[in-house]
């Protein structure tokens, strides 16, 4: 009996748990999709003392088949017509919700640019690395300073 109740209790290691995030991006799937299954009783969880969830490893296994295969390499990015291309070192990176800011350094100047957080996150973009500006528009002006 002892035995028995001793097997019940069993709780994972935690190196074989994953926050919510971290089983999204394994499965190649949202945050919010990950909670609701978490919600609806699709996906197994264990809820820590704070009321957090935290997934096995395990409960992933049968989904890793079903789940999307990974989203395509960025290499088909590099090579670009696009010929007003400003290279720099970037110097700030803040995320904030859906979209991050990312700033970089070209000689004395800065040039800011809006994008997702979703392509902060897939290109890795990190505070020191090199990284291009590329403009295109129909329309340049000029002003003088």
């Amino acid at each position: 009996m002892l035995q028995a109740e001793h097997e019940r209790c069993f709780i994972p290691t935690s190196d074989s748990l994953l926050k919510p995030r971290e089983a999204a991006a394994e499965l190649g799937l949202s945050y919010p999709t990950i909670k609701q299954w978490i919600l609806t009783g699709k996906l197994e969880s264990v809820k820590t003392p704070g009321g957090h969830h935290l997934i096995p490893r395990a409960a992933l296994a049968p989904l890793l088949k079903a789940a999307p295969k990974r989203k395509e390499s960025r290499e088909r990015f590099r090579n670009v017509s696009g010929r007003n291309q400003l290279v720099g070192r970037i110097v700030e990176v803040k995320v904030n919700g859906l979209l991050a800011k990312v700033v970089l350094s070209i000689g004395d100047q800065r040039i800011t640019s809006i994008i997702t957080a979703d392509a902060v996150r897939e290109m890795q973009l990190r505070k020191g690395q090199t990284a291009a500006a590329l403009m295109k528009a129909t329309e340049v002006m000029i002003c003088r300073v």
